[in-house]
């Protein structure tokens, strides 16, 4: 079955037409651009998809979107890149699913490749300090902003609230790990859809008729599962062989010409471990990475790694592209290819962590969107995960007040208020949620206000005390 949809991202006219099937090369097309707007982290780079794929070119309907990602929020690894290689893989079999998946990180890695070499060449440039200095306090509107839109659809009634208010709770004022989070939001909605089936058969949530604003979809609520898509256990034998073994002969490629204790071996190895453990995102994962990468096989200081996280913050992709910055860091620093080629060993470095962290999520999705295909009509499969995507409504709200502190304290309650990052932040926010302007303009505009504040600060510095 041809699953994919028109290229135009004109608004909708309400239709009941389902749009145009489009080819490879329109799919390839929309999964590149997204690859380099994919910006705001996993709530916004699932927002950005909904807009694109539900609302205004109608490849999947919104039942079908959901049910997807409620899959992805329950496996390690970044659920929006798990999310674009399922609907990628949806429509065009395993090529799109490779393609989306592929296209959602390869932006990121060239980019943070060559940050990462300015970074470390060159030191703190001020132009790039200023773009960062901008678009940090953006990124936190646009986190917000997508908290609210996914809430919107996910939180339909009082018990879906209470889950999420729970889980907000859990973890913003005890510290609870997000998958005991997903655990204990999964096991209520498995007994409340036995006992109270009408607060969890909403469709993931999002309301049984949203549809109906937006027109049918390419691959739509009732929409037969294609023939790939169907599951059969020689399939997944075949997937999952494929997955051990592409693991295996770049593993041993690495040990073959370094050696097991060589840099780019332990990277491989380390990165492994650190791709089944994300479950969270990011920030679940960056303690574990922080311990391994800093202070056991020390490939970067500390500072350098806080460094990082801003780069991996303003950069298209997921969050745990920061695992390239580790990577290049690592590889630049301990001349995996000698001095003479500082610069081929870090991006080689970044690109051997980058494969590693991310292969898991392919064999996933590859492996078990069959399964999750033939359950989309189950409330037992899905009253769960309806609890599981309120209760991450409540985590992405507290990922907002993360990034909001770091922006408008950055050294703390103690130290300073930052009044230019909270301006920057509340014009974001009311350009989000009141013009609707789109992410790439919205980044522009508060990239070149940092710039410009970054100049003119030391200008301005003493006839404006209140803001230093």
């Amino acid at each position: 079955m041809t699953t994919t949809a028109a290229p135009s991202l004109d608004p909708l006219d309400g239709t009941s037409t389902a749009p145009a099937p489009v080819t490879r090369r329109q799919a390839f097309a929309y999964w590149l651009r997204l690859g380099f707007i994919s910006f705001g982290g996993p709530a916004g780079q699932i927002a950005i998809m909904h807009t694109d794929l539900v609302e205004r070119m109608r490849w999947i309907s919104e039942k079908r979107f959901l049910h997807a990602l409620n899959y992805c929020m329950v496996l390690p690894g970044p659920e929006a890149q798990q999310l674009a290689t399922y609907i990628g893989w949806l429509m065009h079999r395993t090529w799109g699913g490779i393609v989306a998946g592929s296209l959602f990180v390869l932006p990121s890695l060239l980019i943070l490749i060559a940050l990462s070499w300015i970074y470390i060449a060159f030191g703190n440039v001020p132009v790039v300090a200023g773009i960062f200095y901008g678009i940090k306090p953006a990124v936190t509107a646009l986190v917000l902003h997508a908290a609210h839109r996914i809430g919107t659809r996910a939180l339909k009634n009082a018990w879906l609230w209470a889950i999420a208010a729970a889980a907000f709770v859990a973890i913003f004022a005890f510290g609870t790990p997000f998958p005991a989070i997903v655990l204990a939001a999964g096991l209520v909605g498995h007994f409340g859809g036995r006992h109270a089936p009408q607060v969890f058969a909403v469709g993931g949530g999002h309301g049984g008729g949203a549809d109906k604003r937006y027109g049918a979809a390419l691959i739509d609520d009732h929409t037969p599962t294609p023939a790939h898509a169907r599951f059969s256990k020689r399939r997944l034998a075949k997937v999952l062989a494929w997955g051990v073994g592409l693991w295996t002969v770049v593993m041993g490629a690495l040990v073959g010409a370094y050696g097991w204790q060589g840099t780019l071996a332990q990277m491989g190895w380390f990165f492994t471990k650190a791709a089944l453990l994300t479950f969270g995102g990011a920030y679940a994962v960056l303690p574990y990475v922080y311990q391994g990468a800093v202070e056991h096989h020390q490939w970067l200081s500390g500072a350098q790694m806080i460094d990082g996280l801003a780069l991996g913050e303003t950069t298209p992709g997921p969050l745990i592209m920061v695992v390239a910055f580790v990577g290049f860091v690592g590889g630049w620093l301990k001349q995996v290819f000698g001095p003479e080629w500082l610069f081929a060993g870090g991006a080689v470095a970044a690109s051997v962590v980058t494969f590693f962290t991310f292969l898991p999520s392919f064999v996933f999705i590859l492996a078990g969107g069959p399964l999750v295909e033939s359950t989309h009509g189950n409330l037992r499969f899905t009253a769960p995960l309806t609890a599981i995507t309120a209760a991450v409504v409540g985590v992405i709200v507290n990922l907002a007040l993360f990034f909001a502190y770091h922006v408008l304290w950055p050294q703390g309650f103690a130290g300073r208020f930052d009044v230019m990052s909270a301006v920057i932040a509340a014009a974001a926010a009311v350009a989000l949620f009141r013009f609707k302007v789109g992410v790439m303009p919205l980044l522009g505009a508060c990239a070149a206000a940092g710039v410009a504040w970054t100049f003119l600060q030391p200008r301005l510095g003493s006839l404006t005390p209140w803001m230093q």
